[in-house]
């Protein structure tokens, strides 16, 4: 599985999409580190982790959809 380069970048996926559960899969270990690096800066800054999660969820969500709704303009 893909890791967090050293540099800190994210590695460009090796599976295509079309091979969903590995293409999936490899972007939940490379993105897993970022995640758990931001969650723990946001709670030591004071922030309950799981506020912290529920607001990146719906921040996500949001970037999705208006990534879709300018796409369709």
């Amino acid at each position: 599985m893909n890791m967090m380069s050293a540099d800190g970048s994210i590695p460009a996926p090796t599976h295509s999409a079309s091979e969903f559960l590995a293409y999936e899969g490899e972007c939940r270990s490379a993105l897993k580190p970022l995640l758990a690096g931001l969650l723990d800066a946001a709670e030591a800054a004071g922030w309950n982790r799981r506020t912290v999660a529920s607001t990146l969820m719906l921040l996500a969500a949001q970037q999705v959809s208006a990534t879709q709704t300018s796409a369709r303009s």
